[in-house]
């Protein structure tokens, strides 16, 4: 294993992670979960697509839900700072002889289409439709109360080159990471906006989305989300928490949509805005990790993931002995 320094000399500015694009098999059904249950904002329904928002979110969306016959993943949506980075992005991937092309999508001016070394299908874009924010709405507060889109955690099956790419060649900034026994990268939290992270990888099973995580205000938006839920008949979408984080130090929960994607929303992160900032490493074994509470998570949450679409998924390139919750059967 080894780290490395940021690359601070790269020609374009990525400003943040952004949107996901998703199918689900039930567009009605979808929509119940996000917005009723979850209280994002509906921008816009169309025959096939559901685009919706946070609640102090300006752009068109952060969710794009397509109605389809398989659950899984179309991209992963980041934002640059000016519509000139989008044609630096452009030669940067194709010097580096890695897929890019230009593509259509509704709410966004112009739209750049990439794949990772590993094969994750990135999107990249200047500029999305400008909607009001309802963030001074509070009568449109419910469930989470969901303020804003704030990353993107990925199974790969080699967390060391992974890093490594969205560290040298896109600019990422390394915040903490996990080593196994043997010293392996095992999980890597890189941003660009100055929180802990805008885009995390974790060790598995993979190319595969884990997780998105939606930003909320506080601990009791969380908690009231729980209720809802409860009350609303989706117990069984609840896989992990609440709990608090070792890793970013955040408040969080793990839940399921009606399609098996995987959500965080969670609360009370940190910043890491100055350039100094010194990476933080853990133990793959420090049960603190996981959870600073010493809960561990259950094996879902090492093996469930949504498959991106047309790239092919491979077992992970090292051993691995994370800390697995073990539940007794009282039946």
């Amino acid at each position: 294993m080894a780290l490395i320094k940021h690359n601070w000399n790269l020609p374009f500015n990525i400003i943040r992670c952004s949107h996901v694009e998703c199918t689900v098999k039930d567009l009605d059904e979808s929509r119940r979960f996000y917005v009723d249950i979850m209280g994002m904002i509906e921008t816009e329904r169309t025959k096939d697509t559901l685009y919706l928002r946070c609640l102090e979110e300006k752009n068109h969306h952060s969710y794009v839900l397509k109605q389809g016959e398989k659950s899984e993943v179309l991209a992963l949506g980041f934002k640059v700072a000016f519509d000139k980075d989008l044609d630096l992005l452009h030669k940067h991937f194709t010097d580096l002889k890695l897929p890019a092309d230009w593509v259509t999508k509704h709410g966004e001016e112009r739209t750049l289409a990439v794949r990772t070394p590993m094969g994750i299908p990135v999107e990249f874009h200047a500029r999305q439709t400008r909607v009001p924010t309802m963030m001074r709405e509070f009568s449109k507060y419910k469930g989470l109360s969901p303020l804003r889109f704030d990353h993107i955690n990925c199974f790969t099956p080699n967390c060391q080159s992974t890093y490594e790419f969205f560290v040298q060649e896109l600019g990422f900034r390394l915040t903490e990471y996990t080593l196994t026994e043997k010293g392996d990268m095992w999980a890597a939290w890189t941003h660009r906006k100055g929180n802990v992270h805008d885009m995390a990888m974790t060790n598995g099973k993979g190319p595969r989305l884990h997780h998105t995580g939606i930003w909320t205000a506080g601990v009791n938006n969380i908690i009231h989300l729980l209720d809802v839920m409860a009350s609303e008949g989706y117990v069984e979408n609840i896989e992990r928490g609440p709990g608090r984080h070792g890793i970013s130090n955040a408040f969080f929960l793990y839940i399921l949509d009606p399609d098996g994607h995987r959500l965080e929303p969670f609360t009370c992160d940190y910043l890491t805005v100055d350039p100094d900032w010194e990476p933080l490493g853990w133990d793959l074994r420090d049960p603190k990790r996981q959870t600073l509470w010493g809960a561990p998570a259950p094996q879902s949450w090492f093996e469930h993931g949504s498959t991106f679409r047309g790239v092919e998924v491979r077992e992970s390139d090292i051993d691995s002995n994370p800390i697995i919750g073990q539940y007794e059967d009282h039946a």
